[in-house]
């Protein structure tokens, strides 16, 4: 079974985050590849560890990206 999943990364300071904000789950890496790896091995073992009780409650089922604008000074 797979299951299609967010992931947001961004540079911070000299490596990259990378997050999850369905699962609320997060890793880092030195390149946005390594990042975006560390992720889904992090997430990998989540569902390879964690209990029912302890999976049901996470998933945010409605997650948008995007962007806003708004005025500075």
């Amino acid at each position: 079974m797979t299951r299609q999943l967010t992931a947001i990364i961004e540079r911070e300071g000299d490596g990259y985050v990378s997050l999850c904000p369905e699962l609320d789950i997060a890793s880092q890496g030195g390149t946005v590849d390594e990042a975006r790896s560390n992720l889904k091995e992090a997430l990998e073992l989540f569902f390879e560890t964690a209990s029912a009780t302890e999976i049901e409650p996470r998933p945010h089922n409605e997650v948008y990206v995007t962007q806003v604008e708004i005025a500075v000074g």
